[in-house]
């Protein structure tokens, strides 16, 4: 016998899963849950066994599962969900059901996750109840494997089905699936469920059965979108070219030659700020944590999409991502520790302080373990009540959260306050020069150098590295595509990467150049604004791909894709905080200072 377990359903237009039997599906004699892991919770996968008995390598032709009666509220139900769009979740052998779909030209097909609960069609019902379940096989008689799926599709259709009284089969009659006249709901006080099983053999091997599932159409546009990549990268590396070759060069060389002392009072450009370029920005505090939550997020990342690519998070391991992803941002706590306080030495540094980083090192400590993941978890905890109330499967049940909270307390905590102390008794990094005690006055500024300006602009480039790539892992996350092209993201991440260090350098290298110090939040947000961008897109594809009409799904889409948008900003303006202060010390220990 071959299992076939039934999974939620699930609606692009309202984001809210529920669970396979909320609708009056037939059911076994007693309804098992499989045992979940922290991801499927997350993302309200409900597994249950179901009554379907599939037999392998045996054809089946009409088989009556069940029939049930339809009363008013069953009827209701089904009509809500038919006009939301909802899906129908199976799963044999860990691969999901899928509905394929061919290209017009033939040539292609594609497939995508379950199949429609119904249709509604000039304002009349149609339920599917009945499905052609065709499983693909493979064996390989010269090396024994024995007979292994590698395929799942169904076909539904909807059918007013004949029934006949037979003592012979399960349930006491059986079924005519050979009347062509579809199921429609409001004509009808009872439902009558049957299948057809459909064996064929494959070629495609069991380790390769994914492929098809995971084939996405657009493959085109994938490389579109990496040659869109590089080709930014390769103009923020050519100005910063000419930036570093041409004219840091010049200045370097400038400032270097023996003057005299009316040639000294002439100089300009960032030479001048020398005595300012390291003085404590305004909230150093926050800029230390945002750091510190930056580092830990990319240590997350990188470390998930490495396992990822390796196929260490197999699609069949339903959940693995995430839990993977969420275990890791535990785990890089000690980054986040070390990162924000290490950064809160050098403003230390640069003063030439030393009595006051105890103190504000905890601060600092607190603040990175407590700030943005409690910022998160509020964030989360209220959409979940929505949630909660909308008696969906999709909400995380109480028990999962005190996991999730003692995950933060007990893992995340713990390792940023070990990362805080390493940070503490390391030697700080020695500055190129030092801080004068006397704040330079900033000429006045023209508004093209305005930092606000500067940092908008900025981050557009980071974001059009990764925005077609984007489409695609948005489409996965909220129309229930399949998506598991790690090579492409991890290739799309290094080149983010990149241009966030690039762009935040090109930021800062031109505000020193009209003699402005405070340098420090421009370079954080040079690159970190395409957060907000993020932001910006997001309504872009809510108004454009999306059909959700309601509060509770709206609210859900805003509110994790404005935790996403700050997670992104903390990511891209972490790397280029990081390497515009790693340009700055290496120009200023450069020159020659009096």
């Amino acid at each position: 016998m071959v299992e076939m377990k039934v999974n939620k359903l699930i609606s692009s237009k309202t984001q809210l899963p529920y669970s396979y039997y909320t609708l009056p599906y037939c059911r076994p004699k007693t309804i098992q849950d499989s045992a979940e892991n922290l991801g499927e919770t997350l993302m309200g996968d409900l597994i249950e066994n179901s009554p379907y008995e599939i037999k392998a390598l045996v054809n089946e032709t009409c088989k009556t599962l069940c029939k049930k009666a339809l009363v008013d509220k069953d009827k209701q139900k089904f009509r809500v969900m038919i006009e939301d769009a909802y899906e129908v979740n199976w799963i044999i052998d860990n691969l999901p059901a899928a509905t394929r779909y061919q290209s017009v030209d033939g040539q292609s097909f594609t497939y995508a996750e379950g199949f429609f609960v119904g249709l509604l069609q000039q304002g009349k019902y149609y339920i599917h109840n009945h499905a052609t379940i065709e499983l693909k096989y493979h064996s390989n008689p010269e090396v024994y494997e024995g007979y292994r799926i590698v395929g799942f599709e169904i076909e539904p259709r909807s059918l007013v089905q004949l029934t006949a009284e037979n003592p012979n089969v399960a349930g006491g009659f059986e079924s005519n699936c050979d009347v062509s006249t579809p199921f429609e709901l409001d004509g009808h006080s009872e439902i009558v469920y049957t299948y057809d099983v459909l064996w064929i053999e494959s070629e495609v091997r069991w380790v390769s059965r994914w492929d098809s599932y995971l084939k996405i159409t657009g493959g085109k546009i994938h490389w579109f979108a990496i040659i869109n990549s590089l080709m930014i990268l390769l103009f923020l590396s050519g100005m910063m070219a000419m930036i570093l070759i041409r004219t840091l060069h010049r200045d370097i060389t400038k400032y270097n030659e023996l003057v005299t002392e009316e040639e000294k009072q002439e100089d300009t450009g960032w030479k001048l700020v020398h005595g300012d370029v390291f003085r404590r920005p305004a909230y150093s505090t926050l800029l230390s944590v945002s750091v510190g939550a930056g580092l830990q997020v990319l240590g997350m990342s990188l470390v998930t999409l490495i396992f990822a690519c390796l196929g260490l998070l197999s699609p069949a391991r339903r959940g693995a991502l995430l839990q993977s992803a969420l275990l890791l941002y535990a785990f890089m706590g000690s980054f986040a520790g070390y990162g924000a306080v290490r950064f809160n030495k050098i403003f230390e540094s640069g003063e030439g302080i030393t009595e006051a980083i105890t103190k504000r090192s905890k601060l600092t400590t607190m603040m990175t373990a407590f700030l943005y993941p409690g910022i998160f978890f509020i964030i989360f905890f209220i959409l979940n009540l929505f949630i909660w109330g909308e008696k969906s499967s999709g909400a995380v049940p109480f028990v999962t959260l005190f996991a999730l909270v003692i995950l933060w307390f007990g893992v995340s905590v713990p390792l940023v306050l070990i990362g805080a102390g390493l940070a503490v008794n390391a030697e700080p990094i020695s500055l190129p020069v030092r801080v004068c005690q006397i704040p330079r006055q900033i000429p006045e500024q023209v508004w093209m150098q305005n930092s606000i300006y500067s940092s908008l602009t900025g981050g557009i480039l980071p974001f059009a590295a990764v925005f077609a790539e984007l489409f695609f892992v948005m489409s996965s996350i909220w129309q229930h595509q399949f998506y598991y092209l790690f090579g492409f993201l991890a290739l799309v991440l290094v080149i983010l990467l990149v241009t966030c260090a690039e762009i935040s350098i090109a930021v800062t290298y031109y505000q020193l150049t009209s003699e402005n110090y405070n340098w420090w939040w421009p370079s954080f947000f040079g690159s970190g604004t395409s957060g907000l961008y993020l932001f910006i897109y997001s309504v872009f594809y809510y108004s454009t791909r999306l059909q959700i009409d309601q509060f509770v799904p709206s609210l859900l889409y805003f509110g994790y894709m404005f935790l996403a948008s700050v997670v992104f900003c903390l990511l891209t303006g972490s790397i280029g905080l990081v390497g515009s202060f790693f340009f700055v010390k290496a120009i200023y220990g450069s020159i020659k200072v009096d």
